[in-house]
């Protein structure tokens, strides 16, 4: 079905936005008034779906928080025209309006709505949680300007276990994004191995918070480290490093061996089914995979036998806390 989208400010926003939710949330779902109107509504964008001939189907909101993660909230389309895509094609232009400005988008989603996000390149980020007396949970896509161009072609993009398609990357800003969206769906399993913990790549915020998640989401979680040279984590403060130190149980980095076979190409394996790997040390260059069973078991086989022979780091050790 054809549906075309306007934004406005909430203070010129028309009737029928504020009509919708009233008959969704409150009206429908049992939605406190109190709740449903709340002073986000005064600096977030609002997104009216109309048909073609204008009937106001559905709307939504999304606003920033420090404008760096776009938020997705009060998505509602009128119950007569459910069932038509209406929804998605609405999501669907709400990640393209972001994708330029937020690396990251974040929405409170309800249970039962969790594949519709799923195959909008959302994965699920938090515990169960009650809101308005309805079972939510928060999801987030890692990668949003990456998922415009696939979203069409994928059935579930970028989710772990279920995306089997090949993400190629040949920039610094690709890769990245690739590698946190693995690593922010990794339930207990991380391997990384690499020349070197490199502070573009992984000294920087949200790849730690991505990490200490990880870290303290399961009593057997598992995180490693395998690198070739650590005297530029001891020349300069890395956030890896203070969050392997808090949690040594969950965090283990060691050194190859060189007397030993050595992988010539890095990767980073996230549980049994996705891998990122790169062709080469020194360039941002190389594929994601977010469900590939038979290529991780492979790259895990190789990576316990380097960690096998590995030794740990002195110098880390040393440093003081």
């Amino acid at each position: 079905m054809r549906v075309k989208f306007r934004k406005y400010s909430w203070q010129l926003a028309p009737g029928h936005i504020r009509d919708i939710r009233q008959r969704v949330f409150i009206d429908e779902q049992k939605v406190p008034p109190e709740l449903e109107w709340d002073d986000t509504d005064e600096i977030a964008d609002h997104f009216l779906a109309v048909l073609p001939d204008n009937t106001p189907v559905g709307v939504a909101r999304l606003f920033s928080t420090l404008g760096e993660t776009g938020h997705i909230g009060r998505m509602a389309i009128l119950p007569g025209f459910r069932g038509r895509g209406i929804g998605e094609a609405l999501l669907h232009h709400l990640i393209s309006e972001a994708a330029g400005n937020y690396d990251e988008l974040r929405l409170s989603a309800q249970e039962h709505a969790i594949p519709f996000y799923q195959r909008s390149g959302f994965h699920v980020c938090s515990r169960p949680y009650d809101d308005a007396g309805i079972p939510h949970v928060d999801m987030r896509c890692l990668s949003p300007a990456l998922v415009v161009d696939a979203i069409e072609k994928r059935t579930a993009p970028m989710l772990l276990g279920e995306d089997a398609e090949t993400w190629l990357f040949s920039g610094e800003h690709q890769m990245v994004s690739l590698m946190d969206s693995v690593v922010g769906q990794a339930g207990q399993r991380l391997w990384l191995y690499d020349r070197l913990l490199d502070h573009d790549l992984y000294d920087r915020h949200r790849f730690r918070e991505l990490i200490s998640a990880l870290a303290r989401r399961h009593r057997l979680s598992e995180i490693r480290l395998l690198i070739h040279d650590d005297k530029p984590l001891v020349k300069r403060r890395h956030q890896l490093v203070e969050l392997m130190r808090r949690l040594p149980s969950r965090i283990e980095l060691r050194l190859v061996n060189d007397d030993y076979p050595i992988e010539d190409q890095p990767f980073l394996l996230a549980d049994r089914s996705g891998v990122l790997y790169r062709h080469d040390f020194y360039k941002p260059e190389g594929f994601a995979k977010f469900a590939d069973g038979g290529r991780v078991k492979l790259l895990s086989e190789s990576f316990q036998r380097m960690w096998d022979a590995g030794r740990s780091s002195l110098e880390l050790r040393e440093l003081p806390l």
